[in-house]
C-alpha cells in the first residue's frame, strides 16, 4: 500500500515555510540597521546572553566602529557562524544552568563594572539567556538555583512565571547588569521569544528596569507547591535591590515578523494564509486537539489554507525520563485528533532549532502518520501520555532536525489544509 497519497508530500513546503520565518529573524538580517554608526570615545562593550547572542556578537564585531570587546553566553553548540573578535563567547547550560552559566555571569558582572563614561555598552539578549547567566542572591546556593529551575520546568509553570522567580533570585537579572554599567552610555538589543515582546521578560531582562515583588515570586512557588517557599522568600527579602538606568531598548526581531514572512511565502505558493494566533500559550496537547478541530472545519471550505500560529506552549511533565518537547506533544495530540483525515499536514518547530532538550527542532504530521505508527507498533497515545513523543516521531522518521539556528522567536506551527483531497476511509 502506498501511504504517500493525496496531500501527503507537502513536507518540503512546510519546511520551506519554517525556514522563511526563521530566516527573516536571523541576527545578520535584523541587527545591522539598528547598530550605531559612530564610534564611542572609549570602547564598545558587548554583553549578552541567549541562543542568538553569539551570532548577535559576530554581527556587532563586523559592524561596530572603534574598539569592540565583550562577553556573551550562549547554549552549548550555539556558537556564532563567524568570528566574534574580542567578544568572548561562553557556552553554557540550558534549560538548567550549569557551572559555565555561573562563570559567565560573574565574569560579565565584573566586565560591566569596568565601563566608563567614555564607553558604550551594548546589551544583546535573546531567548534562553535566563539559564545561561546565573548569579544567585545571597542565601540561594548554586545547587538550590538549579533545583528550583528544574522544579518549575517540570511543574507546568508558564515561562513568564519561571522568569519572574529567576529575576528575584538573581544578582544579574531584572536590570541588575545594567546597574553595574551605569557610568557608560547604554543600549539594549533583543530578539524576542516571549509572548507580548516585553524586553524585561527576554532572558529575564538583565539590562531592563524591573520592579521586584517578593509576594509575587512567592505566590508562583506556592502555586506549584514548591516545598521551601519560606526559605526562598526570606532570601529575596534580604537581597540587594538594583535600579537599572533608563536607556534605548530596541526589539530587533519578533514572532510577528517570522509569521508575516511565512504568510507571504505561503501565499506565493498558492495557500491562503490565516493566522490562528501569534502569541499562543497553554497546554501543548490541548492546543493540538483544538487545532485539529479547526483544521477539519477549514477542510470543509473551498480554499487551500495555511493555518499559522506562534507563541510558547507548555507541557505537564508526568515522566521526567521522557523525551520530547512541546512541539512534538502538540503534533502527537493533533495526529490523534485528526485520526488520519486526508487533506491535512502540519509542522511544529521551535525557531531556535531545539524542541525541549533533544536534537530536533520539532516534527511533521501527515494523513498517514497514525497508520505508519500502527504498522511499526508505535502506540502514539501511550507515548504522549508518558511525555515520550520523541520516540514516536523518531520511529516514524518525522522529526525535523535543523541544528541550532542562532535566533529564537519562539515556536512556529503551520497546518496546510487542502479541501480538494478528501479520498480515503477517513475523509
Amino acid at each position: 500500500m502506498d501511504l504517500r497519497v493525496g496531500i501527503d508530500g507537502h513536507r518540503d513546503m512546510l519546511e520551506q515555510l519554517f525556514k522563511a520565518g526563521v530566516g527573516r529573524c536571523l541576527p545578520r538580517k535584523v541587527l545591522p540597521q539598528l547598530l550605531p554608526a559612530d564610534a564611542p570615545r572609549g570602547r564598545n562593550i558587548v554583553l549578552g546572553a541567549g541562543k542568538a547572542s553569539a551570532e548577535m556578537a559576530a554581527v556587532a564585531n563586523d559592524i561596530l566602529k572603534g574598539t569592540t570587546v565583550g562577553l556573551v553566553a550562549t547554549r552549548h553548540g550555539h556558537g556564532a557562524f563567524s568570528s566574534t573578535g574580542d567578544i568572548e563567547v561562553i557556552e553554557a547550560g540550558h534549560p538548567v544552568p550549569d557551572a559555565y552559566s555561573f562563570e559567565a555571569a560573574e565574569k560579565m558582572l565584573k566586565l560591566a563594572e569596568t565601563a566608563t563614561a567614555d564607553d558604550r555598552v551594548l546589551f544583546m539578549f535573546s531567548g534562553g539567556g535566563s539559564a545561561l547567566l546565573s548569579a544567585p542572591i545571597a542565601g540561594i546556593s548554586a545547587d538550590r538555583k538549579q533545583q528550583i529551575t528544574r522544579f518549575l520546568l517540570h511543574s507546568g509553570a508558564k515561562i513568564d512565571e519561571i522568569n519572574c522567580v529567576r529575576k528575584h533570585l538573581s544578582r544579574i537579572k531584572g536590570g541588575a547588569l545594567a546597574h553595574r554599567a551605569a557610568n557608560a552610555e547604554l543600549m539594549t538589543f533583543v530578539i524576542s521569544d516571549v509572548v507580548g515582546d516585553d524586553p524585561s521578560d527576554i532572558a529575564s531582562g538583565p539590562s531592563v528596569p524591573y520592579q521586584r515583588d517578593v509576594r509575587k515570586a512567592s505566590a508562583i512557588l506556592e502555586r506549584y507547591n514548591y516545598p521551601d517557599v519560606s526559605v526562598v522568600a526570606e532570601a529575596i527579602r534580604q537581597a540587594e535591590q538594583f535600579d537599572a538606568p533608563e536607556h534605548p531598548i530596541l526589539v530587533a526581531a519578533t514572532a510577528t515578523m517570522a509569521l508575516d514572512a511565512i504568510a507571504a511565502e505561503a501565499e506565493i505558493a498558492g495557500w491562503k494564509p490565516i493566522s490562528i494566533g501569534e502569541n499562543l500559550e497553554g497546554d501543548a496537547s490541548e492546543t493540538g486537539k483544538a487545532h485539529a478541530e479547526l483544521a477539519l472545519r477549514y477542510r470543509d471550505q473551498a480554499e487551500r489554507v495555511a493555518l499559522i500560529s506562534g507563541g510558547e506552549l507548555t507541557v505537564q511533565v508526568n515522566n521526567r525520563d521522557g523525551h520530547g518537547g512541546p512541539n512534538l506533544e502538540y503534533l502527537a495530540s493533533l495526529m490523534l485528533s485528526l485520526d488520519g483525515a486526508n487533506g491535512i499536514e502540519a509542522l511544529a518547530c521551535d525557531s531556535d532549532g531545539i524542541d525541549g532538550s533533544e536534537d530536533n527542532a520539532g516534527g511533521y504530521v501527515s494523513p498517514t502518520s497514525l497508520q505508519r505508527a500502527s504498522d511499526k507498533h508505535v502506540v502514539v497515545e501511550d507515548l504522549l501520555n508518558n511525555n515520550d513523543t520523541y520516540t514516536c516521531f523518531q520511529a516514524l522518521g518525522d522529526l525535523i532536525v535543523t541544528g541550532p539556528t542562532r535566533t529564537n522567536i519562539n515556536d512556529i506551527r503551520v497546518i496546510l489544509v487542502d479541501p480538494n483531497v478528501r479520498s480515503g476511509a477517513n475523509a
